[in-house]
């Protein structure tokens, strides 16, 4: 597996949380997920490109992760994480 480094903002890992019930540490294992789906999301950001990840995390919930890549690509910035709403989860088993 290839070492993949993480980062966020605490406070925002906080909000998000309480907001969506994800941890951002529960939302990095969908970066494991070998059946994951990447979708690039060019309409949320002016400054960063912004992705949108849908997989599996490791307590076997479908989340949608919100991130951007760092320091050339070798770190992860996780924005938000949430739960899949349906059409998501339809997207990624239908992917599967």
């Amino acid at each position: 597996m290839k070492y993949i480094a993480f980062e966020w903002d605490k406070n925002k890992n906080i909000l998000n949380q309480k907001k969506h019930g994800i941890t951002f540490e529960e939302a990095k294992t969908v970066f494991y997920d070998d059946n994951a789906r990447l979708i690039h999301d060019p309409d949320h950001s002016l400054n960063e490109d912004r992705f949108i990840l849908l997989g599996l995390s490791t307590n076997f919930r479908i989340l949608t992760v919100i991130h951007t890549y760092r320091k050339n690509d070798e770190i992860i910035r996780i924005i938000s994480a949430r739960k899949a709403t349906k059409n998501e989860t339809k997207h990624y088993k239908w992917r599967r």
